[in-house]
């Protein structure tokens, strides 16, 4: 499944970074890496998403959370 399809307030492991390499570094920056625990905290309309990760919250565009695959943790 991927972060656009999450469900909210369920917690999940980061499985793939289906993204460009700039991208992929800075969210590695950010805490986002394979293996990384998340929480789905928020969904808004236009397809963004707010996840909790390593206790900051991060707000990811649509396009971005198609990319990140997950799996349930």
């Amino acid at each position: 499944m991927t972060l656009a399809s999450a469900r909210l307030g369920d917690s999940y492991t980061v499985s793939n970074l289906g993204i460009d390499l700039d991208t992929k570094r800075r969210l590695g920056a950010l805490g986002l890496t394979r293996g990384t625990k998340i929480k789905l905290l928020n969904r808004n309309r236009s397809g963004s998403v707010i996840v909790m990760v390593r206790g900051s919250r991060l707000a990811l565009g649509r396009k971005i959370a198609e990319s990140i695959r997950l799996r349930e943790a």
